[in-house]
């Protein structure tokens, strides 16, 4: 019965997670409503629902930032190619564009830290 309570639970945190509504959390994990309004008042609970939340949307960024460097090539491939001139024009629009993005965020993120170690925060703790 452990077991069960530990699957339910999971299921909960899963449905929730992802967006599921009060109701179809609880179909999923096999609870009532009520059970789940219970659980969303508890801190304990409300706390791994967060960090699940907050793990899902790590993987995710992570996933984007590895096909990201197959995106650039591509684009870049693009702009080199025998493609129609709309097309190596559009490519070469988008490396621009990102590129000047990249660039302030990057930037950015570096002022940011000069100002936090001269402030002497920690933006590591910041974050979480």
């Amino acid at each position: 019965m452990a077991g069960r309570r530990k699957k339910t639970k999971y299921d909960l945190l899963m449905a929730l997670a992802c967006g599921a509504t009060v109701a179809q959390a609880a179909d999923k994990a096999g609870v009532s409503e009520r059970t789940v309004y219970r659980r969303l008042a508890d801190p304990a609970f409300q706390a791994e629902l967060d960090q699940l939340r907050a793990d899902m949307v790590q993987r995710g960024a992570s996933m984007l930032t590895a096909a990201s460097l197959e995106a650039i090539k591509t684009v870049v491939g693009l702009l080199g190619s025998n493609a129609p001139e709309q097309v190596r024009h559009g490519a070469a629009r988008t490396i621009l564009q990102y590129g000047v993005r990249l660039r302030e965020l990057t930037e950015l993120q570096a002022r940011l830290a000069s100002l936090e170690a001269k402030l002497g925060v920690d933006s590591a703790s910041q974050a979480a």
